[in-house]
């Protein structure tokens, strides 16, 4: 078995004892040599949190996948402090035909009971995941019905959302008057498109304007001064790009 070596400490972390990457490596290999495991690579990551996967020796040992057959840590915290990502890197792991193995939890894919191990904890993080998401659906339910500011996600064509709210971007709200000015007028979806992509206007997303993100601008009430969520329809506390009643002329009553 080959195995990859991961270590990390964080910078709040490197002056406690134990946490060193020497210490961690240290320990690593003693462990495989343990095990008749052959080390085929060690990554030090010094100075990076664990909360997200935008570390560089992370992203190198996970782009040299076939050069080593297991990732051996000292503790499961060391690779991912969030179990969504560590859910994620499991599931890549076991695509790639990869192992895992924790020294610290005693956690080893290469073994049946290693693997009913980490079969709970996957179980685990996703119903963690899952209320996590419940809760947050909750609370933007009652925000959305007696609350203010933004419902959406993202950037709406025509905005930009800094300090909680959406601000105007006058050059995209300009496209978004001509696109609403050229429906008025009976030009199709896909004719407007077809204009904005003749004129080489850019699209907040992708390379292209489609018939699609044409239909996003005209049914989106963002642009006539209100926010939706989940069905649920209020005014919001930005600057409407186009009057209501141009935007119910299209879809009918706001509500």
């Amino acid at each position: 078995m080959r195995a990859a070596l991961y270590v990390r400490v964080s910078t709040e972390e490197q002056a406690k004892e134990g946490f060193s990457l020497d210490a961690q490596t240290e320990r690593l290999e003693a462990h495989c040599r343990f095990k008749g495991w052959t080390v085929s690579g060690i990554y030090r990551e010094e100075g990076y949190s664990g909360r997200n996967t935008n570390r560089p020796q992370y992203r190198r040992m996970m782009e040299e996948h076939e050069q080593w057959d297991a990732i051996v840590v000292l503790k499961m915290d060391r690779i991912h402090r969030n179990s969504v990502n560590f859910t994620m890197m499991m599931d890549d792991l076991r695509r790639k035909g990869k192992e895992f193995s924790s020294t610290y939890e005693k956690i080893d894919t290469s073994t049946a009971m290693g693997r009913f191990v980490m079969d709970i904890c996957q179980r685990i993080a996703q119903l963690e995941s899952e209320q996590i998401g419940e809760r947050v659906k909750m609370g933007m339910a009652v925000k959305a019905k007696s609350g203010t500011g933004y419902m959406g996600s993202g950037h709406p064509y025509g905005y930009v959302y800094e300090r909680g709210s959406l601000t105007v971007v006058e050059h995209e709200a300009e496209v978004v008057r001509d696109v609403y000015s050229m429906h008025a007028e009976g030009m199709s979806l896909r004719s407007i498109a077809d204009t904005l992509n003749n004129s080489l206007v850019p699209p907040k997303k992708g390379a292209r304007w489609t018939h699609q993100s044409v239909s996003n601008i005209l049914r989106n009430p963002v642009y006539a001064g209100y926010t939706r969520w989940d069905g649920i329809v209020r005014a919001g506390d930005h600057t409407a790009i186009i009057g209501q009643d141009l935007f119910e002329s299209i879809n009918g009553p706001i509500g």
